[in-house]
């Protein structure tokens, strides 16, 4: 059996270590695949440049998703995921440092699961990702 997986979208690399930590802290033992922008994102979900010839048929179980990007930014991947047929339905949980209503409102709109605002305080963040893992490796069931 394959292991699930989750994908980190995620440009900022304090933030992808603080959530690596989370998640190790946590005990979630899932394979974590970090894509750092948005363009890496979607070539890992569809098998595209560095990912050419990658099993696309293993999807992750969810994909963690910043909104401030280079390249790409995470509303723009959020599009691409909900406007393609083999994506559509995997859950997206924007973690974002944005406190901008229509980041929010955008999100949900382009189909969103959840929208978290990352915590300043460690430990928060810490608690949050612990929480996140949890829900949406362990207790929720996917399409």
């Amino acid at each position: 059996m394959e292991t699930k997986q989750l994908l980190l979208v995620e440009d900022n690399p304090d933030d992808v270590k603080l959530t690596l930590r989370a998640l190790e802290k946590s005990k979630i033992a899932n394979k974590i695949i970090v894509a750092s922008d948005g363009v890496e994102a979607l070539d890992y979900l569809f098998g595209t440049g560095k990912f050419t010839g990658r099993d696309t048929s293993q999807t992750p179980v969810v994909i963690l998703l910043d909104l401030k990007m280079p390249k790409m930014d995470g509303l723009e991947v959020l599009h691409r995921i909900r406007s393609d047929e083999r994506t559509r339905l995997l859950p997206v949980v924007v973690l974002t440092t944005s406190i901008e209503d229509r980041d929010r409102v955008e999100s949900y709109k382009l189909g969103a699961n959840s929208y978290i605002r990352k915590p300043v305080d460690f430990n928060q963040f810490v608690q949050a990702v612990q929480q996140l893992g949890l829900y949406w490796l362990v207790w929720n069931e996917p399409p």
